[in-house]
């Protein structure tokens, strides 16, 4: 039996093979959701994402790749989707039994003969170019269809930059575009961890001096060393939960991957406590421009 597995979901709640073949983008080297052959999945488990967008577009290209009365067990905690769950796949034709377990809801359900609306919300959630980005991107990546606000305090901020450089969770590739701009930079690493977004950086960046990575920045070996300067818009969230560890890794990544000299321009939340851990990394770190709930740290090594 061929059982295909989206994210993490947690142990005591689903059940989940061994040899199960992972599909979550947020999951450096997992298969593509979207590469499932149609009728090729025996079972499936989703920890279905929060967005209603990115939800429905998951829970559609798994009924795609389910065969005739193949199960999918769908879970997700009852304040990011989960009330909504048993709704949504009754709309794709599914009879769906709702269980509460541990403030999330699980739902199993059989593929139906004829699955409903599978194309038309495999198309809302695919990618797409946004005019007022004048970006490729899809829903699910962060800040998809808007520009983020400390993202556009930072590139306000940025001098030009030159050498060589990295963006540490690129996202859609805005930050490196930017920084491009200046024939003085000699090439650049855009890491993210968000394999739809690595895809639509790989559009919006075909610079032929950028370097695109799937990568964990957590994972070593994934940033090269000895390099002039890094900018950074690091995630403080993972599972819908804030985690400030997030940040503090980006900040000891960066540490780790500049020359002496080289330089950190990083920006974050202004209540999120990275002046000791900059100051502590770093030879000097101060905040350049603080606004709107925002800062932007310039450390250099």
């Amino acid at each position: 039996m061929r059982h295909a597995v989206y994210g993490l979901p947690p142990v005591d709640l689903a059940e989940v093979p061994g040899d199960a073949v992972q599909v979550s983008p947020l999951i450096p080297g997992a298969a593509r959701l979207e590469d499932l052959s149609e009728n090729s999945l025996d079972a499936a488990t989703v920890l279905a994402p929060p967005g209603t967008v990115e939800r429905r577009y998951v829970l559609a290209q798994v009924l795609r790749a389910l065969g005739p009365g193949g199960r999918m067990i769908a879970l997700a905690p009852k304040d990011r989707g989960g009330t909504r769950l048993a709704k949504e796949l009754t709309t794709f034709g599914c009879a769906a039994a709702d269980q509460p377990r541990r403030h999330h809801r699980i739902c199993q359900a059989d593929r139906p003969p004829e699955p409903a609306g599978i194309a038309e919300a495999i198309d809302e959630g695919g990618p797409r170019h946004v005019d007022n980005l004048a970006l490729c991107t899809q829903p699910g990546i962060f800040s998809w269809d808007r520009l983020d606000p400390g993202t556009a305090l930072l590139l306000r901020a940025l001098p030009v930059l030159k050498g060589r450089g990295a963006d540490l969770g690129c996202g859609l590739g805005i930050l490196a575009r930017a920084v491009l701009a200046s024939e003085a930079v000699t090439a650049m690493t855009l890491v993210e961890i968000d394999r739809r977004a690595v895809e639509m950086a790989r559009r919006n960046v075909p610079d032929p001096r950028a370097t695109i990575l799937w990568a964990d920045i957590r994972t070593p070996g994934q940033v090269p060393g000895d390099l002039d300067f890094i900018v950074t818009n690091p995630p403080f969230h993972e599972g819908g939960a804030e985690d400030q560890a997030l940040g503090r890794a980006f900040i000891a990544r960066a540490a780790a991957s500049l020359r002496p000299g080289g330089t950190l321009w990083l920006v974050a939340n202004a209540h999120l406590p990275y002046e000791a851990p900059l100051r502590a990394a770093f030879r000097t770190a101060s905040v350049t421009v603080q606004e709107n709930g925002y800062r932007v740290y310039e450390a250099r090594r």
